[in-house]
């Protein structure tokens, strides 16, 4: 099997024509007509788990997170980025991510949320039509009612969240629920538009937490715990295309920014 027919796989779901203009989603590292010998999942790339593939033997590495946002002048080792692209190269491994195009695609990272929330009747907040139907970033359900506060202690243990910042009366019942994996602030006043009780992402600023409180609950998970499931959903396009191959998630892989 080529490495090309898992990337293939992904854009069958996630086609690369749903990134957006800043992204930079798709191949970043290596050939993909080189032959696969297996595969390992993670959020983002690092050095630690680029270790872990040389260590089992596994030439792809398949993140949600590119690697490469930005040009490259040089890769001369100085930066994290320029080392972990060295020691891919060296090590014959290639590199893909499915970034914002996962995140819009039907079934992609928001439906995906919005189940481990339990939401139904989920639609998109903004929808769009395109090659796979309908798309967008950001989704809208409904949940059983239920007190703001459960709502969020839910959160917390669904996503491990450390530490959940939000604004809002807790005492409020959430029945309608808007959410959008990472930094989904541009869509707070969609959220309101809608009638979301609650809206739920991450990367929020101090001064948008502000002037809503009446309005609706907004709650920022984190952008690692928003989204370091959407592994699950390489896993699952991977095994039904091929259920024996070699595939599992990045032993090494933590979310980057600790707490205390």
């Amino acid at each position: 099997m080529k490495i090309r027919e898992i990337t293939q796989a992904i854009e069958t779901v996630a086609p690369l024509s749903l990134q957006e203009d800043f992204d930079n989603a798709g191949i970043q590292v290596g050939n993909e007509q080189d032959e696969l010998r297996g595969i390992l999942l993670c959020t983002d790339v690092t050095e630690p788990i680029v270790e872990e593939a040389i260590e089992k033997g596994r030439n792809l590495i398949i993140s949600h997170h590119p690697l490469i946002f930005h040009p490259i002048k040089k890769i001369a080792g100085q930066t994290h980025i320029e080392r972990i692209i060295a020691l891919a190269i060296k090590n014959d491994i290639s590199i893909y991510c499915a970034h914002t195009n996962m995140d819009s695609a039907p079934g992609g990272v928001n439906h995906v949320i919005a189940a481990k929330m339990g939401l139904t009747d989920v639609t998109f907040m903004d929808p769009k039509e395109g090659e796979n139907g309908v798309n967008g970033i950001g989704v809208i359900g409904n949940c059983t009612p239920q007190k703001a506060s459960d709502f969020l202690k839910k959160v917390k243990e669904t996503f491990g969240v450390a530490t959940l910042r939000f604004s809002g009366d807790t005492s409020k019942v959430i029945r309608r629920v808007a959410l959008c994996g990472g930094a989904g602030g541009f869509l707070l006043n969609k959220a309101i538009e809608l009638g979301a009780d609650i809206f739920v992402t991450a990367d929020l600023r101090y001064h948008e937490f502000m002037g809503h409180e009446d309005t609706i609950i907004i709650a920022d998970i984190g952008h690692y715990e928003s989204e370091h499931f959407t592994k699950e959903i390489f896993f699952d396009i991977i095994t039904k295309k091929n259920p024996n191959f070699a595939v599992s998630f990045a032993q090494t892989e933590e979310n980057q920014i600790k707490y205390i």
